[in-house]
């Protein structure tokens, strides 16, 4: 076993004992994604400490536990169609395309991800290349804070970027029932929030906790001389 497989092991079963690793397809999937194919190469040896990393455009790659919860409170189940707004290095989103497909169980399950920055853009495509994940992550390089050009509906959303308000449209993006996770606040601090969609349509927002996210860019978010 290689020494960073090792300490990927070791994350995992650290987030576990925490409590914060809960279900099989999330644990499996964190064994499974290399998060050092996803960090700029000075930050390679770091990929498993629990902590947020620098990658380009001044933007982060979050920390584990942020990944991790963020995945957990979703309840992704396989064949789940996901949005992901925030796309930052592309981990999040070879994450949620392994819960959703798994590599040795492939399915109809897609993720489409929405990134503010086409460098960033770019930067996550080769990163989902060289690890498989191309084919079942759709890029699309856009303002997510006001809109995302696609006429599909998506069984969870989630938003990676600090949002002032929750954007209204991703609300009519998410299907019933359905579950959206999204940072909401200032630039300085955030409330982690889950929203539920039930079968008739009803929205219930549940306030999981303090964060710090950088600031989701755009029209319904951030200035970009704000991060």
């Amino acid at each position: 076993m290689s020494n960073l497989r090792r300490k990927r092991r070791q994350l995992v079963e650290y987030l576990i004992r925490e409590g914060v690793l809960k279900s099989e397809n999330v644990i499996r999937a964190f064994l499974k994604v290399p998060r050092e194919e996803f960090v700029l190469p000075e930050y390679r040896n770091s990929a498993y400490e629990d902590h947020p990393l620098p990658i380009p455009k001044g933007q982060t790659i979050s920390a584990p536990h942020m990944c991790a919860m963020m995945c957990e409170l979703l309840a992704i189940e396989k064949g789940c169609n996901i949005l992901e707004i925030g796309t930052g290095s592309g981990y999040h989103a070879a994450l949620c395309a392994e819960i959703t497909s798994p590599t040795d169980s492939p399915t109809s399950g897609y993720v489409v991800s929405v990134e503010y920055f086409p460098e960033l853009a770019e930067y996550a495509k080769n990163n989902l290349a060289r690890t498989g994940y191309d084919d079942r992550v759709h890029l699309l390089v856009c303002d997510g804070s006001s809109s995302v050009p696609t006429s599909r509906r998506f069984d969870r959303i989630l938003v990676t970027a600090a949002a002032p308000r929750i954007p209204s449209y991703l609300l009519e993006l998410l299907n019933a029932p359905g579950r959206l996770v999204i940072p909401v606040g200032s630039t300085f601090y955030q409330i982690l929030t889950l929203v539920e969609k039930d079968q008739e349509g009803n929205i219930r927002e549940i306030k999981m906790g303090g964060c710090i996210f950088v600031p989701l860019l755009g029209k319904y978010g951030y200035r970009e001389n704000t991060h």
